[in-house]
């Protein structure tokens, strides 16, 4: 039973401090309702970010359902709070630096595992240094891409009790500094897990723009470099916010004309609509001038805007749509997961984790921007239009080597915790 024993006004802010107090049932000496404590949730400008989060705890709760779980969630924020104690009210969330933090002791204390959330590198390093500090207790990593690890990730990661890359990239960059064994396994991205939906909102944007279930497209766009400091003043330097713009000016139009292609394809071959969605919010800037703007004027008016919104609408959405089409990696994931075909035009600057859609043996489906045209997207879409239930098959087959992966892993998480 979680009980607070003190509380203390700090700054004007209510901490509760945890102290002398347990979790869980123990019999015989030997704990049977182990506290796991995840640190995740990086953000809230990124749908992608945010479904890390519901993911991995659906995962424990299914495969470890006797477990109590603590979140300590990084990013800040109020709606993404709201969607995860709607869908997960068991579980407490926490936030706080790890430095100096009473709470944030109390609470390593008494937890059991650690494990660090899905990413596209070691994020909260701090965190981990900080359960490191106060034991020798395990910790773990779910769903991280690991591409050339730094000497100080690389000293943590050798006292890591698992390792679940996302892709089999990283597994290799392991290797070359000597980490590898049968705890470090293919993890895929815990968004494959997400189970979170809100039928409604979806169901409420289809009757307002007359859409009809599996007779609309989705497509979602990127640029090449995330440009992290339209929402974070001070981020970097603004030389280096000078030379990230540069690669971007440099490819936008080519690779939005190759988007353009398909959507021009879909359109006149359908005359079905296009849902343009975003997993960033910066990206309701783009659409006009790289997508809208660009297009035949027979197929504007087959194009309508899906305002920023929550993983749980947009899985909805997708799981209603014919196909995605996308320049980000987790709209494809979570239209995979509602069994939607997808294709993902993979830039080269979003790392390594695209590897992920090879492993899951959907190269079909994945187009690496600087050698696909335009063309091969679209003969590749007739394809799916021409052989829907051949989509589909294929697409099953990812599953059952995702379903697979995650059971590999929890029998790992199990061990380590028994």
């Amino acid at each position: 039973m979680f009980k607070a024993i003190n509380r203390l006004i700090l700054s004007g802010l209510l901490i509760i401090i945890f102290t002398n107090y347990s979790y869980g049932k123990v019999i015989c000496g030997i704990k049977k309702e182990p506290v796991i404590l995840i640190v995740s949730g990086w953000q809230s400008v990124n749908i992608g970010d945010i479904a890390h989060t519901p993911g991995l705890l659906h995962l424990i709760e299914q495969h470890i359902p006797e477990a109590k779980i603590i979140l300590w969630k990084v990013g800040k924020s109020e709606m993404v709070v709201d969607l995860l104690k709607k869908n997960f009210p068991k579980v407490e969330i926490i936030h706080g630096n790890p430095d100096n933090n009473m709470l944030i002791d109390s609470v390593m204390n008494v937890a059991d595992l650690f494990i660090h959330g899905s990413g596209p590198y070691m994020v909260a390093s701090k965190h981990i240094k900080k359960w490191m500090s106060l034991s020798d207790k395990p910790f773990g990593f779910f769903g991280v891409t690991f591409e050339n690890p730094s000497n100080d990730v690389v000293q943590i990661l050798k006292k890591a009790s698992f390792i679940f890359p996302r892709d089999t990239e990283s597994i290799q960059h392991l290797k070359k500094v000597g980490i590898e064994g049968k705890h470090v396994i293919f993890g895929p991205d815990a968004t494959f897990a997400l189970h979170i939906r809100d039928d409604n909102k979806a169901q409420d944007f289809m009757k307002k723009h007359s859409l009809k279930e599996k007779e609309f497209l989705c497509i979602v766009n990127r640029l090449r470099i995330t440009p992290y400091w339209w929402a974070h003043p001070n981020y970097i330097s603004e030389e280096e916010i000078k030379k990230r713009n540069e690669i971007n000016e440099k490819w936008k139009y080519d690779d939005h004309a190759k988007l353009c292609d398909a959507i021009t394809y879909w359109v006149r071959n359908t005359k079905k609509p296009v849902v343009i969605c975003p997993e960033m919010d910066y990206q309701l800037e783009t659409w006009d001038e790289l997508i809208i703007d660009k297009l035949p004027e027979d197929v504007k008016p087959f194009i309508i805007k899906h305002d920023y919104w929550l993983p749980d609408e947009a899985i909805s959405l997708y799981q209603y749509a014919y196909s995605l089409i996308s320049m980000e990696c987790h709209s494809v994931i979570m239209a995979l997961v509602v069994g939607t075909p997808v294709f993902y035009l993979r830039q080269p600057q979003d790392t390594i984790k695209g590897q992920m859609f090879y492993d899951l043996l959907l190269s079909r489906w994945v187009f690496e921007i600087e050698k696909s045209t335009g063309e091969q997207i679209s003969n590749r879409l007739s394809e799916i239009i021409n052989d829907y239930p051949g989509a589909l098959k294929y697409l099953r087959n990812a599953h059952n080597i995702i379903d697979k992966q995650y059971q590999q892993c929890f029998k790992i998480i199990n061990k380590t915790i028994r």
